[in-house]
């Protein structure tokens, strides 16, 4: 009698539970397949430990389903019906720029918000956006690293001169390029544009390209694209015998550029820059909190830029999903009241344990501005150090 008394029990805390539904796109069989575990074993963590922290005292439960994407826009595209169909979510957990491509326009109809982990793009400022990333745009990180290092490096003496490398082979690549010269066009105090050098997606040999930026007395080269782009400029440096710092972002950063450039510390004195908390050894309170998850949530993805994307991502959802539960009651998140929460709150960085300093969308744009700061690592003995925590980001006229 006793245990089905029990059973009944909990039979009816499990009717009392509201069931909130998102959907993951993922990447397991295209470009990220080889690191996709380790984002993916970030969100989920962070979901378990809301569920079992947060969750239970507010008798609501976050269900996620992931979906293969093949990070390619016409299977986001088609996909999508069934996902909204079968799940009703109240959020998407987005992976880049496929899935901006393929839902951007249909998410206002659809009613259904999407963040993403990563930094966004210039194409993607416009108001009354559903689709939101959790960093500023990569420009807005470039500008934050060079007002970092003309400060520092500089002494604030001169302008910074600047060069990037990229290619037009994608949208979100040559964007950086555009943002930059925004920015250097607007502060010409603070930095000087020497030159954008467009190639190949995978170059084969830079050496003639960077003789240009060496003889125009570049201070920084700007990488924000990918690794093979990184390695192919640091091998043009050490076939000229120089050494001009370059700029990376986190997904292609100085531990996997060394690690492509077979030397695990060929990327040292060079820099990793993004909105979010940094990799790096130092013990912070995204540290902390990855440990919890390691030890308690079962997280097993390794303590690097994609697992942070991760966490981001994913503590931007559970606590806009909390903010409006607490808001409306459980029944009352649906897409449409998570988008108004996102919105109208700015979640603190302590709220976001650490993993970004603080979110604040607002309808004009669709990424933080106002609480957005960067971390600036650097690589030394072939270990991740940070250099700078929370670099103030500069207001870049849009482009």
């Amino acid at each position: 009698a006793t245990a089905l008394a029990c059973a009944l029990l909990l039979s009816t805390a499990a009717r009392a539970q509201t069931t909130i539904n998102v959907a993951a796109l993922a990447d397991f069989a295209g470009p990220y397949a080889n690191v996709m575990n380790d984002m993916q074993g970030g969100r989920l963590a962070v979901l378990d430990w809301w569920n079992k922290e947060v969750g239970d005292k507010l008798k609501v439960r976050i269900a996620v389903k992931t979906y293969d994407t093949r990070y390619d826009v016409a299977q986001t595209a088609s996909l999508w019906p069934g996902i909204k169909a079968e799940l009703k979510p109240a959020l998407v957990l987005g992976l880049g720029g496929p899935d901006a491509a393929a839902l951007q326009q249909r998410l206002p109809e659809d009613k259904v918000p999407m963040l993403f982990g990563t930094a966004a793009y210039g194409f993607g400022w416009k108001p009354g956006q559903w689709a939101l990333n959790v960093r500023p745009t990569y420009p807005h990180e470039a500008a934050g690293f060079l007002e970092w290092f003309r400060t520092t490096k500089l002494e604030g003496k001169r302008a910074v001169k600047v060069a990037i490398i990229t290619s037009e082979a994608t949208p979100a690549y040559a964007d950086m390029a555009k943002g930059l010269q925004s920015y250097a066009k607007a502060n010409p105090d603070k930095a000087t544009f020497v030159e954008a050098i467009w190639t190949e997606v995978q170059p084969a040999d830079l050496t003639l390209q960077v003789r240009r930026l060496v003889n125009a007395g570049t201070d920084v080269i700007v990488i924000q694209t990918n690794t093979a782009q990184a390695v192919a400029t640091k091998r043009a440096l050490q076939a000229l015998g120089k050494n001009i710092p370059i700029m990376l972002s986190l997904h292609n950063g100085v531990l996997g550029a060394s690690k492509a450039l077979g030397n695990p510390n060929g990327f040292a004195g060079d820099y990793e820059v993004g909105a979010i908390a940094d990799a790096s050894e130092d013990d912070t309170p995204a540290r902390k909190f990855y440990s919890t998850l390691q030890a308690k949530y079962g997280l097993k993805s390794n303590w690097n830029a994609m697992t942070m994307l991760g966490l981001g991502q994913a503590i931007v959802a559970v606590r806009a999903v909390e903010a409006t539960v607490k808001a409306k009651g459980a029944a009352g998140v649906t897409g449409e009241a998570v988008h108004a929460t996102l919105l109208g709150t700015a979640f603190s960085g302590a709220e976001l344990m650490g993993i970004l300093p603080g979110v604040d969308f607002n309808p004009e744009n669709p990424f933080p501005t106002g609480t957005a700061k960067v971390n600036v690592a650097t690589m030394k003995d072939g270990k991740v150090v940070r250099v700078a925590a929370d670099a103030p980001v500069p207001a870049i006229p849009k482009w």
